[in-house]
């Protein structure tokens, strides 16, 4: 089973949409650094705002963790 991190994974899902850093931090009402905090696995979301994240990209939280694939 391969790891993946949380950061990697939202990472991924940013690209796939065609997202920037920004559009994240601008619609779930944080700074850009957070969003880089996150992606470079420095930080990670407190929960509530992985659930926003999660629906967000329509994507279950365990999918976000790297849980499940």
């Amino acid at each position: 089973m391969i790891e993946v991190k949380f950061g990697e994974r939202l990472k991924e899902l940013r690209l796939d949409k065609g997202l920037k850093q920004k559009d994240i931090a601008r619609d779930l009402h944080v700074s850009t650094p957070t969003v880089t905090r996150w992606e470079g696995g420095v930080q990670e979301p407190d929960f509530l705002t992985l659930i926003t994240l999660a629906k967000y990209f329509n994507v279950s939280t365990d999918y976000l963790l790297g849980i499940e694939e």
